[in-house]
């Protein structure tokens, strides 16, 4: 029996070592024009990536033993795309018990077999920001991810390092589905007050903390651990970045207002439709904002909405990164950065960094991506033709120097396609939501790639 027990130990130690570890890769990508965002575009150059990391960028690089060689001539190397907002690979994304739900999590409900992460590697995108819904005035805590698929482990697909963040929103979601539940605040002025109050709350509870950790005495007696509050006080304390759900341009200042009352020091918003109205005193705060392209009209609060908005943001020194907040936009978010040369003559740099660097900047972790720069991580994107024309074509992705999509070998007979006839006996190893969707949509999947790690 103890030799049972020491192997299934044995057994669970290794599985959680394996994990930890996920892959990084070496690869040297030979002659494409470089797109780094942060120096320009480079012709006709290499780069060298070595355990998962940009290790040398220039021409006429030479591969060490072992490394695979790609020759990328006529075709553009950039960034991998980050999408700031988004809902893929979550299997639920409201908790819509309270007004305020800072102690839940997004992270304990990924879906690493959700297909829309091939979806959006396919389309350039190496990590995104999956958010808690927009149901609460505060929400959950969201989790930022790169998209490492073929794993079952959702912790695989955790950005290891990135800070904190977390689901506030103003407006008609909170408030409409406050009187549809029967819970407070059901009106915009209730919203602000529920906002001050929550924060005062949260000080009340930091102040018995406080003073319980100063108490010298043996027989002190900690007060009662609230999550929900800790969450909150983190907040005030600048380790949980907020990311705002908003619209209205008042909704917009509002927050601004109610942040600087509780000298919280960062601060994204979300959609932000009417945020060109007050792009100055965006700018002032040092508030940032993660816009669509062109999307507006769905609702009567986004009537008043322009597709200048992002350019008209970036102009005014306002850190802008253009989402999808779709399991469909983020298969081409590198043609909504595109229409902000359309709608404001950005720049081809200025347009790249409102997917690639920017939202790496809101997110916190432009230490690692956003860029390519050595020493970062090998989060790649390759494209045929250039990534603003319309006729750019992503075809292969890569993270932490792994490939993860390769448009030319994807289609291959390794591949099962599933289709909206196949039989349920035919896609059994998926759960029945996974089959539903299997059910109603086409699609194709690697099952190597997807089981290679367990074997």
């Amino acid at each position: 029996m103890k030799n049972i027990i020491l192997i299934f130990t044995l057994m669970v130690f290794a599985s959680v070592s394996t994990v930890a570890q996920t892959p990084k890769g070496d690869v040297l990508f030979k002659g494409g024009d470089v797109i780094t965002i942060t120096n320009g575009t480079l012709e006709s150059t290499d780069v060298l990536v070595r355990d998962g990391k940009i290790a040398r960028i220039g021409k006429n690089l030479k591969a060490p033993r072992g490394v695979e060689e790609i020759d990328i001539s006529g075709k553009f190397l950039m960034p991998g795309i980050i999408d700031a907002h988004s809902h893929i690979a979550g299997s639920a994304i409201n908790e819509g018990t309270s007004q305020v739900t800072s102690e839940v999590s997004m992270e304990d409900v990924v879906d690493p077999l959700d297909v829309s992460i091939y979806r959006a590697l396919a389309g350039g995108v190496t990590s995104i920001h999956l958010m808690h819904g927009s149901a609460n005035v505060i929400g959950g805590q969201n989790e930022t991810m790169k998209l490492r698929y073929g794993t079952t482990n959702p912790d695989d697909l955790r950005f290891e390092g990135a800070p904190r963040t977390i689901k506030f929103a103003l407006g008609e979601n909170p408030t409409r589905g406050g009187r549809s539940r029967g819970i407070q605040p059901q009106s915009r002025m209730g919203v602000e007050n529920m906002l001050r109050t929550s924060f005062q709350q949260a000080l009340e509870y930091k102040k018995k903390w406080d003073a319980y950790k100063a108490d010298k005495s043996p027989r002190k007696v900690a007060p009662e651990y609230d999550l929900r509050m800790q969450t909150l006080v983190d907040i005030m304390a600048g380790e949980v970045l907020v990311h705002c759900h908003s619209y209205r341009a008042d909704e917009i200042y509002m927050l601004m207002k109610v942040f600087s009352d509780f000298n919280i020091p960062k601060l994204t918003f979300q959609h932000a439709n009417e945020a060109y109205k007050v792009a100055p005193e965006l700018a002032a705060f040092g508030a940032s904002a993660s816009v669509f392209a062109d999307w507006w009209a769905y609702k009567l609060e986004v009537y008043y909405s322009t597709a200048y908005n992002a350019a008209i943001l970036t102009e005014n020194g306002v850190l802008t990164s253009i989402n999808s907040d779709s399991g469909e936009l983020i298969r081409h978010l590198f043609h909504e950065a595109a229409k902000t040369q359309k709608y404001g003559d950005l720049s081809d740099d200025e347009a790249l960094a409102l997917v690639t660097l920017n939202p790496a900047k809101q997110l916190g972790i432009d230490n690692r991506v956003g860029s390519i720069e050595e020493g970062k991580d090998a989060d790649i994107a390759i494209f045929e033709g250039h990534p603003l024309s319309i006729y750019a074509i992503p075809v292969m992705t890569f993270v932490d120097g792994v490939k993860y999509f390769d448009k030319a070998n994807d289609g291959d007979d390794q591949r099962l396609y599933v289709s909206p006839t196949s039989t349920i006996e035919e896609i059994n190893i998926f759960d029945r939501e996974t089959q539903h969707r299997c059910m109603e949509d086409a699609f194709v999947m690697d099952f190597n790639q997807l089981f290679s790690n367990q074997n």
